[in-house]
């Protein structure tokens, strides 16, 4: 049990490091923390499947390391950076986004032990999970990072945008994970190759990289709803014989 909690508490604290740079307004730093304590958060739970570690407080620890690390974290890096400047209201849409990601695990801890869980058991999840959400959040940073244009860090881009994301995360809509996309047998060897250009691209220019990988879930959302749709309408004609 200890290396996959430590490894989640190592997530929890790169999330409260990129407070720490939004702060002092070191801004890549910052988004930098959040997505590597994302990368983090995809390793605890394979590591405890493989060293058979896992636990019901492993699994709590978990869920508020991600309250944190992308849902408080990811909100006061947004305000800090340009929530800051709107109204009276700024605050209120980067509480949405914490409150809209804590409302998510909460929901995740909650259907654990149920037996029946539709998108679960077709591989399929029920909204943005929470490591993406934050990823998703910053897509107004990405586009200032890359372009320089201080319309990216408007008030008026950022609250709508994070108020999206917000829904997307506490949202009923499916969407893919890893085992819902099945590559097929001849498709392999690219799917590979473009794993490894895709890692250098990261290096050589993240945000850029970064901006393609957030459209292209984007775009794959509505397509994870139709798929879904197509495995509910086979499961009630499997139940309904007359149909």
């Amino acid at each position: 049990m200890v290396a996959p909690n430590a490894v989640t508490a190592m997530a929890l604290c790169f999330g409260l490091t990129g407070v720490r740079y939004g702060i002092s307004g070191e801004w890549e730093r910052a988004v930098l923390s959040i997505l590597f304590a994302g990368v983090l958060d995809g390793l605890d739970g394979r590591i405890a499947r493989l060293l058979r570690g896992e636990s019901r407080f492993g699994a709590e620890l978990d869920s508020l390391s991600d309250s944190i690390a992308f849902g408080v974290a990811p909100a006061l890096i947004l305000y800090l950076w340009s929530l800051h400047a709107m109204p009276k209201f700024g605050w209120i849409f980067a509480l949405a986004h914490a409150l809209s990601c804590a409302l998510r695990l909460a929901r995740f801890n909650a259907n654990i032990d149920v037996d029946v869980q539709p998108h679960k058991s077709a591989g399929f999840l029920t909204g943005v999970p929470a490591p993406a959400g934050a990823g998703l959040a910053f897509v107004p940073l990405y586009l200032w990072l890359v372009t320089g244009e201080d319309i990216f860090r408007a008030w008026y881009v950022v609250a709508p945008w994070a108020a999206f994301i917000a829904f997307l995360m506490i949202s009923n809509i499916a969407t893919y994970t890893w085992s819902a996309l099945r590559l097929r047998k001849r498709i392999r060897l690219e799917a590979i190759a473009l794993a490894g250009l895709l890692a250098a691209l990261l290096v050589t220019d993240p945000w850029l990289t970064l901006l393609l990988i957030c459209g292209l879930y984007v775009a794959l959302i509505p397509f994870g709803i139709l798929s879904y749709a197509k495995v509910r309408r086979q499961r009630e004609a499997a139940a309904d014989p007359a149909a």
